[in-house]
């Protein structure tokens, strides 16, 4: 159903870009590497996973393989801040399952309702949660807490292991992982509701 990817270099060239802008945004200078995605992603039950739900997609590089994984009667809502992204995921991606939402993540709630959606089985994040303020932070964690079904994860990969312990008090325990072929090497963490 993904009918058009945008090129590495596009990606690459608006993540440089937006990085220098907004460093504290997006905490890399380069997008994720496949090895990091696919650990993220290896965490997905793709038969039962329904609804998806990505926090601060960028350039769209673990996107668009959420995309290719997903089923065809899936949904993807992507959030995202930043209107550079908005505007590029909306003219390069092009797949009916794919909703772009510019907006924050705190208001993940409001969002699904707006898209008509009650739950998410999975949402993924990468935003850099250790340079928000505390109470976006909080607030992001509690809705993301709030809208996973019962079953479902939250899976978040980031540079540093700061964000652990707002996690555990969130959502309890939390299996971690590491994975080193990264620019930057990264941390993943993995929620059970």
């Amino acid at each position: 159903m993904l009918e058009k990817a945008p090129t590495r270099n596009e990606q690459l060239m608006l993540f440089a870009r937006n990085f220098f802008k907004h460093p504290k945004m997006l905490g890399s200078l380069i997008p994720s590497s496949h090895f990091l995605i696919d650990q993220v992603l290896g965490k997905i039950d793709w038969k039962e996973a329904g609804v998806v739900v990505e926090y601060g997609p960028g350039v769209g590089t673990i996107t668009t393989e959420i995309l290719r994984r997903m089923r065809p009667d899936a949904t993807l809502v992507v959030i995202e801040m930043n209107s550079d992204f908005v505007q590029f995921l909306r003219g390069s991606i092009r797949d009916p399952r794919l909703r772009v939402v510019h907006g924050s993540a705190a208001d993940v709630d409001r969002v699904l309702k707006t898209e008509g959606l009650r739950h998410a089985d999975y949402v993924i994040s990468g935003i850099p949660f250790s340079t928000m303020p505390e109470p976006v932070r909080e607030s992001i964690l509690h809705a993301t807490h709030s809208v996973l079904r019962p079953s479902g994860a939250f899976l978040v990969y980031q540079f540093s292991r700061a964000v652990l312990p707002y996690l555990q008090r969130v959502f309890g325990q939390v299996e971690q992982a590491f994975e080193p072929l990264n620019i930057l090497p990264a941390r993943l963490f993995f929620c059970s509701r």
